[in-house]
């Protein structure tokens, strides 16, 4: 495995509680094409791809809307993968499949009732991405995943639906929650420790304060899981996915409660582990 010690010993410390990050992810992006090794720059793909994901959305809906350039494709391919999806019947192999089908599904699916474009491609990525050929990022992508449906499966039971028509893909963690409902915790809380800390993320009632404390214990997880290879894949994989997550809340009005910020951090330090069981592919 490639050793990134120069480059991440160069890279600033971040904390979540950062107004904004040292370097945007553009910025950190545009310096790894310089020095990534080939094999990593493969599994990185599979991290950028999400915003090439987002991209496609808005492009669908909306030929000339903006791209983020955080993505891997150029306006061209992008351009390229919708006509071809259009044109032919199968999928076209410069694209992940999953593309190509919701690029060819999106004009009969688009004025559906309870169908949301960016959701349903959501999806089919982190069902995509969890395949990554790397035991850290692919937990990383189920992990998202799962706390994704735990959280879609609190507001379904609130609400009186029935869950297996809000929870999506397969996986232990969506086959628990279906086999019980009815449970607190769906019953994970034994096996997935991480759980516990997401149910009092959960039962926060003000929305900015709740998506604060998920991201808080995703961040603890990336730290967790690079601790002692700091200047790995791994680790510069997790300097990438918490940059990003800095870049979402500079958006926001972040010195209001930036001292809550590393009240949370200090409460989840040590306490959100992901159990063995989980760390698999």
């Amino acid at each position: 495995m490639a050793n990134y010690y120069c480059l991440m010993a160069g890279l600033p410390d971040i904390r979540l509680s950062d107004a904004k990050p040292a370097r945007s992810l553009l910025q950190l992006k545009e310096e790894l094409a310089e020095v990534i090794e080939p094999q990593d720059e493969k599994l990185l793909y599979y991290y950028y791809l999400r915003f090439d994901c987002e991209n496609l959305v808005r492009l669908l809906a909306d030929p000339t809307a903006e791209i983020d350039e955080r993505g891997n494709l150029s306006r061209e391919q992008y351009e390229d993968l919708i006509r071809s999806a259009r044109e032919m019947n199968f999928n076209v192999h410069r694209y992940p499949s999953f593309m190509s089908i919701f690029a060819r599904e999106y004009a009969y699916n688009k004025d559906k009732a309870g169908w949301f474009p960016k959701d349903a491609l959501m999806l089919a990525y982190y069902e995509y991405a969890r395949e990554v050929p790397n035991k850290m990022m692919a937990t990383w992508y189920q992990l998202n995943l799962d706390i994704l449906n735990i959280l879609t499966a609190l507001i379904a039971r609130k609400q009186g639906w029935q869950l297996s028509d809000y929870v999506q893909g397969g996986g232990e963690v969506v086959e628990t929650i279906l086999e019980h409902a009815n449970a607190h915790d769906f019953d994970l809380g034994a096996e997935y420790d991480y759980v516990k800390d997401l149910m009092r993320c959960a039962d926060t009632e003000d929305p900015v304060e709740k998506e604060r404390a998920i991201d808080a214990l995703r961040w603890n997880w990336l730290e967790e899981q690079t601790f002692l290879e700091p200047f790995d894949i791994n680790a510069l994989f997790s300097y990438l996915a918490r940059t990003e997550m800095l870049e979402r809340w500079a958006l926001l009005d972040v010195e209001q409660g930036r001292t809550r910020f590393t009240e949370i951090i200090e409460n989840l330090r040590g306490e959100a582990k992901i159990p063995e069981e989980f760390i698999r592919k």
